[in-house]
């Protein structure tokens, strides 16, 4: 290998070298910060760049997606006294590229620090039985707090999720006690409303019974009443005529005989079902109107024959 073949060769891999230097590409959603000679000089976003060589250097690199960063658990105090453990997901993003390379060291760093903070002067905030009614108002003051500080930094704060609120075991024994006893007075007060109305339902059912019973005895009544005033309407309608028709016959020759034979025929026959009665005798005082009763009769079939 002659000379001329080494120094192509070696100028080659320079080229090479310095291409590889200086072309840049980027990525989608990504921005590339460039710093010549030790300042900031640009910028870079999605595509193909190309570099000065030796002069530009790319000094940070940071994606513009959404991130979502893990704060790790801390204790925090409540407002009636009890720690308790709280971690959390930060999810932020990167809008300003230059003021995150140049407003401060680690913009992630800082943004976990400052949402835990924010998070233990929250809690400090607030009692232990509405610490988990209000997560979602920590959720916003967290992110309230902490997208005003990074304001600065060229970042974003989208949202921030508690995960877990961890509880002291005593705390936890003591809920439970407070969760079972609640229950269980729900269950008394359930079955106390179930009997209730149940007796309430029993007394509607024998009201409506009493009532329905009433109204049958009721109409009961009326159509034994009714019945009865037919019959004595009746039975007296069947007097009135037979007397209309005993009044008629006495105006016939003979019917005033005739109805004083029948009252003599009664007469006699009640009188000997008495005598029949017992073995007592009965003779009436005025034995005279028996005679006169039986001459009268004697009269009266004298007359027929």
């Amino acid at each position: 290998m002659g000379p001329g073949t080494v120094v192509f060769l070696g100028l080659s891999l320079v080229v090479i070298i310095v291409l590889l230097k200086t072309a840049v590409v980027v990525p989608q959603k990504s921005a590339f910060i460039i710093e010549r000679l030790g300042k900031y000089a640009d910028t870079l976003g999605a595509g193909f760049h190309i570099l000065v060589p030796f002069v530009d250097r790319i000094a940070y690199r940071y994606t513009l997606k959404e991130e979502a960063r893990d704060v790790p658990p801390q204790s925090c105090i409540t407002r009636d006294n009890v720690a308790i453990t709280v971690d959390g997901i930060l999810y932020l993003q990167v809008m300003d590229p230059v003021k995150a390379a140049y407003g401060i060291s680690d913009y992630r760093w800082a943004t976990i620090q400052l949402a835990q903070t924010t998070m233990r002067s929250m809690v400090g905030k607030i009692e232990l039985d509405r610490t988990f009614e209000e997560r979602d108002t920590i959720n916003a003051s967290v992110v309230a707090a902490v997208d005003k500080a990074s304001e600065a930094w060229g970042i974003k704060i989208t949202r921030y999720e508690i995960k877990t609120i961890e509880l002291p075991l005593s705390i936890k024994e003591a809920m439970e006690k407070q969760m079972r006893a609640e229950r269980e007075k729900r269950a008394t007060i359930a079955e106390s409303e179930g009997k209730r109305q149940s007796a309430i339902n029993v007394a509607e059912g024998e009201r409506q019974a009493a009532i329905t019973n009433s109204d049958g005895e009721k109409t009961r009544l009326i159509n034994e009443a009714t019945g009865r005033a037919q019959g004595i309407e009746l039975e007296a309608n069947a007097q009135a005529n037979a007397f209309r028709a005993i009044a008629a016959s006495l105006q016939t020759a003979g019917g005033v005989d005739a109805m004083n034979l029948r009252v003599a025929q009664e007469y006699i026959t009640q009188f000997g079902n008495i005598a029949k009665a017992g073995n007592t005798v009965i003779i009436p005082s005025n034995l005279s109107d028996i005679a006169g009763m039986v001459e009268g009769l004697t009269t009266m079939f004298n007359k027929k024959s």
